[in-house]
């Protein structure tokens, strides 16, 4: 048999004298209805996917700016070299 443990019995307590809650103040105060909430704006589905197409609009002519500009340094330098190389064969 496995031992178990045995909790001691609850002290008995005194008991508070059960008579009427007096309030705090004599004074009445009336409780406020909560303020009603406002709905938020409602947002169409073609707003949103006009929003998501623009972006990615926007992110492709960025990409293609950035390769441009990309492509018109290595082609800078390209030229600098070969004008570069042929200045000094003369």
């Amino acid at each position: 048999m496995l031992l178990r443990p045995q909790l001691p019995s609850a002290p008995n307590l005194p008991t508070a004298p059960t008579h009427a809650h007096e309030p705090a103040c004599a004074c009445q105060h009336t409780v406020q209805p909560p303020a009603p909430r406002r709905a938020l704006p409602s947002v169409s589905t073609g707003a949103v996917a006009l929003v998501l197409v623009g972006g990615v609009v926007a992110t492709a002519l960025l990409a293609a700016v950035a390769v441009s500009v990309i492509s018109v340094a290595v082609a800078a330098v390209v030229l600098r070299s070969l004008l570069n190389n042929q200045q000094r064969n003369r």
